[in-house]
């Protein structure tokens, strides 16, 4: 099968929203340092971070549900991110958490909660500071 061949078409305004959301997440989140360095890494790691996030702002609550929400909503997912081997599984999901720095990945994380604060000119209340 042709590579993209199944990929949603998209309106214009659709893809100007996807593509702000991939420069979005790409610049808060790409700097992050891969811990999977020898592993095998089928996955691209912005991608896995970003299914996640997504997927917890829609109300998953494990590694378990991440993975439900990529599959539910992959077609979608793929019109900003390149995903050749799919959804990770929730295995996946866990051991890269698990290697993850907590701290790289909350200066990240709130990094692109306050550039998207700024740009919707909204304050964001910390609830839990």
């Amino acid at each position: 099968m042709t590579k993209g061949f199944n990929q949603p078409v998209l309106k214009p305004q659709q893809e100007r929203e996807a593509q702000i959301l991939k420069k979005s997440v790409l610049n808060h989140f790409q700097d992050l340092e891969d811990p999977r360095v020898g592993r095998r890494s089928d996955h691209n790691l912005v991608a896995i971070v970003t299914i996640a996030i997504l997927a917890v702002i829609a109300g998953a609550d494990g590694f378990v549900a991440i993975e439900t929400y990529g599959k539910a909503k992959q077609k979608w997912l793929e019109t900003f991110f390149d995903l050749p081997h799919g959804i990770p599984s929730h295995d996946t999901f866990g051991r890269v958490f698990s290697l993850l720095d907590p701290t790289e990945l909350e200066t990240g994380f709130l990094s692109w909660v306050d550039s998207i604060t700024q740009s919707l000119d909204i304050e964001l209340i910390h609830i839990d500071s």
